[in-house]
């Protein structure tokens, strides 16, 4: 009897133990996000992929973001010459820049949350400092006991004498609000308490801000793709009769369609998502109550931020009419011409042209291939329209202050434009191809994140 018992018991606990060891592994599927190589060609009908918990998403963020600050920040303190980087947020007042330096538990400042990069020079690690009531997440040393020293700033400015930075960058800045973070209040605060002797060493921390903000990590650019995964998914899924009954369906109807979705799913959009129809006879751009029908050709744009990167993304689809197999001849050409644009600036991207240089090439190069382009591309990643120069702007083709900026390698780029192209079947009317697909640049090459839009997606005329 001893016998038999003992060898159920060895099963039981065989199995127990493969069923921890497929619990571990699940667990440890779930806690990193799926990873998809990059890829030039778009996938016609993406499966939506997994989207992890609330818990394991910061698990990533807070994994990337150790990465970030032990690599990005040495390299453009030093390479801009900057001794010291101060700075500060208040609560519900937020930094850009120093919401992207803070933890995933820690979310947002909280009361005045100020956070100090010192160089100690000779090869040595950045002091990374915060002087604020909050600990975050071991990330900063905290530096400051009220106790001892109840005046805030006054505590920043004994930090300061004690390292006697060359020169203390601080965030402002007339051209981008990514490097406009002090505010008035805080900078006079902040120059009361510091000694006369130090306030000619104050610099602008505006390339610093735009520099952290627009470089992307070997961690984040093995995760983007699966990223720009999902909100291509979400589009295929709008684009389609299973959200789309033509003759019943409004474009506001679709819209909030993205919205409910994405509340679903956990997501969040960095923008209200845009639907517009194109239909011949009619002019410009019609949205909002308007009944999708046979024959029209939809425009969208959407974008979210998951695992603090964010995505912007536009793509055409056509109403089929009963009877038809494909987009009219005209409409999948007006593709194929945004598609070229496309090329040609992509085939300008080099580091150190400026954005307004880059502009200007591709579109003398694309005029003179016939083409009517407008390009207003942009950098993205921590935001939808991020940090780094612009590449022209819809209302304005020529060079901008916005686009003087030098083009960066290890940054990623939302390559968005149209091409303006007249359509026969629809008696020569002037149609806008609107394209805007995600891209990384690594310095040589420039390569789309999760492919692009080549086909024009068909939607069933229900009929």
């Amino acid at each position: 009897m001893p016998r038999l018992n003992t060898l159920p018991a060895r099963a039981l606990k065989a199995a127990l133990l493969a069923v921890l060891m497929s619990g571990t592994s699940a667990q440890a599927q779930e806690s990193s996000p799926p990873v998809f190589p990059m890829s030039e060609v778009e996938h016609s009908h993406p499966e939506l992929p997994p989207i992890l918990p609330l818990r394991d998403r910061a698990e990533v963020i807070d994994r990337i973001l150790e990465e970030r600050l032990d690599t990005i920040i040495p390299q453009i303190m030093r390479e801009q010459g900057v001794s010291m980087w101060v700075l500060m947020a208040r609560e519900y007042f937020e930094e850009p820049v120093v919401e992207s330096l803070l933890d995933a538990r820690s979310m947002a400042a909280r009361r005045r949350t100020i956070l100090i990069f010192s160089d100690p020079g000779e090869g040595q690690p950045i002091e990374r400092l915060t002087v604020s009531r909050y600990g975050l997440a071991g990330l900063f040393e905290p530096s400051w006991d009220p106790d001892e020293e109840p005046d805030q700033w006054q505590a920043v400015a004994d930090i300061i004498a004690d390292r006697d930075p060359a020169n203390i960058a601080i965030n402002f800045s007339d051209l981008t609000a990514f490097g406009d973070g002090m505010t008035l209040s805080q900078y006079r605060l902040m120059m009361n308490a510091l000694p006369a002797d130090y306030h000619e060493r104050i610099v602008s921390g505006e390339t610093l801000a735009v520099r952290w903000l627009e470089t992307r990590t070997p961690s984040e650019l093995e995760i983007y793709p699966g990223v720009v995964r999902i909100a291509h998914a979400l589009i295929d899924q709008a684009f389609s009769n299973a959200v789309i009954t033509p003759g019943v369906t409004t474009a506001d109807d679709v819209v909030w369609w993205y919205r409910e979705e994405l509340s679903r799913l956990g997501l969040e959009p960095w923008f209200h998502p845009s639907i517009g129809i194109q239909r011949e006879g009619a002019d410009g751009m019609l949205r909002g109550d308007t009944v999708i029908e046979p024959g029209d050709l939809l425009w969208t744009d959407f974008g979210i931020t998951y695992l603090r990167l964010s995505t912007d993304t536009q793509h055409l689809a056509y109403v089929l009419r009963p009877g038809e197999t494909e987009a009219p001849a005209g409409l999948r050409q007006g593709l194929a011409a945004s598609n070229r644009v496309q090329d040609i600036l992509m085939s300008h991207f080099e580091t150190g042209l400026s954005g307004n240089e880059v502009l200007a090439r591709a579109r003398e190069e694309a005029i003179a291939e016939g083409l009517d382009p407008s390009i207003y591309s942009h950098p993205i990643g921590t935001h939808g329209h991020g940090a780094g120069p612009a590449i022209g702007f819809w209302d304005n083709q020529d060079a901008d202050p916005r686009g003087a900026g030098l083009i960066n390698a290890n940054t990623a780029w939302s390559i968005e434009l149209t091409s303006y192209n007249a359509v026969p079947e629809w008696g020569g009317q002037i149609v806008d191809f609107r394209t805007e697909e995600d891209a990384f640049f690594d310095g040589e090459t420039i390569r789309f994140l999760d492919g692009r839009q080549t086909e024009i997606k068909l939607i069933g005329s229900g009929q």
